[in-house]
């Protein structure tokens, strides 16, 4: 290894999930009245409603949609809404990465629902056009494992007759989202909060509560995917009556997270705050990108360029230099876990989502710079 070393980004945490805390967080900030409490006390529902409160003012979602926190994180979201809403009607699978894909493997494999799938390589996204919106439509916002996003909602009708399904878990809080468009969507509080993992959160729009409520699927529902009762819609669940018990823990750290972004305000909204460090953040990466020729993004097009989860490909690079690579920077404190997903073509992976500082994404340049010319010499 070279002997002369920058100096080291103040909070070197670039992980794509979970991802950096807010900045200034520690444990002993967070209220702790609720725990060792019921979460159906008075006390733990009301901070649960009042974290779903604080989501909604944030996303500025509309009073069409509601929000409830559920099991399993993002993935627990977005499969509690396949298995209860699919198969009313034709599904078309859009995929362009590792998690697009897996929710192919469900609507194939495990639902048995012969979707008509859509795919595009790493680093591309598929031909919106070919999207036949009578289908339920379902796809990824931000593909997190590949740094590919759909530009916005625009390719998606008004009038369409399916419903669509966002998973959304690497977008939220960092893009504009048309809710008129999204039917379904689901993200978890790990990524663009820095929120702890474990649990999901599930956005439903008019049309899918009407879904819900006029069909009932042909497979058995665990308890865990249960949101309706007696024909109806299961409300409680959208009002801090969680199906099964949360971590109260868990949720005071989401509200930390969540009363920070307001912080951001700054005369705007939140979420424009947000939008703001994110996009920074992304413009600083960009700059240190352009001025090395060994390194490159995945996705060529800025048009469709996550973000958040900025995918880069590094010249010459097989697995074991990145590998490598991510390794040497770790070991000096430096950058942690930014090795490409397992899936994904070798390469690094960047998150340069809201809780990461922009000091530390300059300060990161330097550092590829002493880790690429090390493992060249």
């Amino acid at each position: 290894m070279t002997d002369t070393k920058p100096a080291l980004p103040e909070r070197p945490y670039f992980s794509s999930g979970p991802c950096a805390k807010p900045p200034g967080y520690s444990p002993e900030k967070l209220a702790t009245t609720s725990l060792g409490r019921s979460h159906r006390a008075k006390i733990g529902k009301t901070r649960l409603q009042y974290c779903i409160d604080l989501m909604r003012e944030v996303l500025q979602l509309p009073d069409t949609h509601r929000i409830g926190i559920v099991p399993g994180s993002d993935t627990g979201a977005f499969e509690m809404a396949m298995w209860t809403m699919l198969g009313a009607r034709g599904v078309t699978t859009m995929a362009w990465e590792s998690f697009g894909e897996g929710w192919v493997t469900d609507a194939a494999k495990q639902l048995k629902l012969d979707p008509t799938v859509i795919r595009a390589d790493y680093g591309q996204l598929p031909d919106l056009s070919q999207v036949n919106f009578a289908d339920d439509v379902l796809f990824t916002w931000n593909g997190t494992t590949s740094g590919v996003r759909v530009p916005n909602a625009d390719w998606i009708p008004a009038d369409r007759e399916g419903l669509t399904f966002a998973d959304a878990t690497s977008a939220v809080f960092a893009y504009d989202i048309d809710w008129s468009k999204i039917d379904v969507a689901t993200f978890s509080w790990q990524k663009v909060l820095g929120g702890e993992g474990g649990h999901g959160v599930l956005i439903l729009g008019p049309r899918a509560v009407e879904r819900l409520e006029s069909y009932t699927p042909a497979w058995p529902l665990p308890k865990v995917f249960r949101l309706v009762s007696k024909g109806q819609l299961a409300e409680g669940v959208f009002k801090g009556e969680t199906i099964n018990t949360p971590s109260m823990l868990a949720v005071e750290d989401a509200i930390f997270a969540l009363e920070w972004a307001k912080g951001l305000a700054n005369g705007q909204s939140a979420l424009k705050g947000l939008q703001a460090r994110s996009d920074a953040n992304a413009a600083a990466l960009d700059a240190i990108v352009q001025s090395r020729p060994w390194l490159s993004h995945l996705c060529a097009d800025e048009a469709i360029r996550s973000k958040t989860s900025v995918c880069l490909s590094v010249e010459g690079a097989d697995a074991d230099f990145i590998k490598a690579f991510a390794g040497a920077l770790e070991k000096e404190g430096a950058a942690f876990d930014i090795a490409g997903y397992r899936d994904a073509p070798a390469g690094l992976r960047i998150w340069c989502g809201a809780t990461v500082d922009t000091a530390d994404i300059e300060a990161l340049g330097p550092w590829l710079d002493w880790a690429y010319a090390s493992l060249k010499n």
